[in-house]
């Protein structure tokens, strides 16, 4: 069997009348992609956010008949630009293998697929790709472990605030700190956090959270790997959270943005010097004491 896709570029008002003719002409899934390389900033709950200019993918099996599609695609969208590609049929988990293998993050890190033996003599994170971002693949992810594995988180009160999978929070605990409380607005993360906790062992360590559950608290270390502008406006409660001459770590962030996010911070933080990875920074810090 081999797969067809129908890419259609529109606006992104445009995506729910061309997903529904996609399906009218027999497309079995639709997905939405970035179709400029456009920071895509973190939605509110219940909000939904999409790019400015989206691909819209719409997939077929050999049953399509791919010139009568375009014919209509052009009667109907005459304006939009669209593009058929094969895809030849795969077995989908040995390829997924081939490209997420055991990962190293510093001296003594890896994030390891749990169909691959734990690498001997390493701390290993159990974590497998699934429906919340974080694998340590993307270069936030990778600079915010790095710094946990150079870091003394032996006994440290940990909040992972925009947890995602979950994966800053179970390497802080499995690097040492005793205990972590994780903080995401999509429930999906919480319970992804969750499930992930339990494959590490390190679920009676973690605690969860929604925003608004979140009580008072005194962190000696705050992770939020998330994106510019909702860290920008999270500066006051961050500086509530983390108790004075405690750390912080903040990523998500374009090389570009680093002066704005420092700004917000600087009455509450003392920097480190900034480290970059292609177009992405970590910033790191120390609060001021009061």
């Amino acid at each position: 069997m081999n797969w067809h896709q129908l890419i259609i570029t529109a606006p992104k008002d445009s995506h729910e009348i061309i997903s529904d003719f996609l399906l009218e002409q027999g497309a079995l899934s639709i997905t939405l992609q970035d179709a400029k390389d456009e920071p895509l900033y973190e939605p509110k709950p219940n909000e939904e956010k999409l790019w400015t200019t989206i691909n819209i993918i719409g997939l077929f099996d050999d049953s399509v008949d791919q010139s009568s599609v375009a014919e209509k695609v052009r009667q109907v969208f005459q304006s939009l630009e669209f593009t058929w590609q094969d895809l030849a049929d795969q077995q989908w988990e040995r390829s997924w293998l081939e490209n997420f293998k055991p990962m190293k993050f510093g001296d003594k890190l890896y994030v390891t697929p749990t169909c691959y033996d734990p690498v001997p003599n390493y701390v290993n994170l159990l974590l497998d790709p699934g429906l919340a971002f974080g694998t340590g693949t993307h270069p936030t992810t990778s600079l915010c472990l790095q710094w946990l594995d150079q870091a003394d988180l032996k006994g440290r009160l940990v909040v992972d605030y925009g947890c995602g999978s979950g994966i800053l929070g179970i390497a802080a605990l499995l690097l040492g700190a005793n205990q972590v409380h994780s903080v995401d607005n999509d429930e999906q993360a919480i319970t992804a956090t969750i499930d992930n906790a339990t494959k590490n062992k390190v679920n009676d360590k973690i605690y969860t959270y929604l925003p608004e559950q979140l009580a008072e608290i005194n962190a000696e270390l705050l992770l939020a790997n998330i994106l510019a502008e909702p860290i920008i406006g999270l500066a006051s409660l961050f500086a509530k959270i983390v108790k004075p001459k405690g750390q912080i770590v903040l990523s998500g962030i374009l090389e570009e943005q680093a002066d704005e996010v420092m700004k917000a911070y600087l009455a509450f933080f003392i920097f480190d010097d900034v480290v970059c990875d292609n177009e992405w920074v970590r910033l790191s810090g120390i609060r001021r004491a009061d």
